[in-house]
């Protein structure tokens, strides 16, 4: 399996994603939303940078359960009800991105939306994977 990172020159440098992700492996894992939900089924944290942090560990307990790590993630959509307050942390949301996924970014999407299942989820992270055989 290989998964190659991919940034042409003629677009706007990076930050916290890559532009394109060329994956080559024989698994593909395609990672349901995740939110803030504790092993209850309770949103925790109060602040959108806490329920990032959850939502990703959520998600790469998943991740992990499938047998992959954050490197082999080739995709990741984050669905934040508040477009503003995700970009105004975006320098914490990328130390707790780095400090659990790492360096290694998959293609990535930010979408603002009206609201998501649960009520107090600020935001929720989907994607997929592409693990060796």
């Amino acid at each position: 399996m290989s998964v190659q990172r991919v940034n042409p020159p003629e677009l706007s440098p990076p930050a916290g994603f890559s532009h394109a992700v060329v994956a080559t492996g024989s698994r593909v894992v395609f990672l349901a939303g995740q939110t803030a939900l504790d092993g209850g089924g309770r949103v925790v944290g109060a602040t959108l940078p806490e329920q990032f942090e959850r939502a990703l560990a959520n998600l790469l307990t998943a991740l992990a359960a499938a047998g992959g790590t954050p490197a082999d993630l080739a995709r990741v959509t984050v669905y934040v009800t508040d477009v503003a307050a995700y970009r105004a942390h975006a320098a914490e949301l990328g130390r707790i991105w780095r400090a659990s996924a790492g360096r290694d970014y998959p293609a990535m999407a930010v979408v603002g939306i009206v609201r998501l299942w649960d009520e107090q989820a600020m935001v929720e992270l989907d994607g997929f994977a592409v693990l060796p055989a």
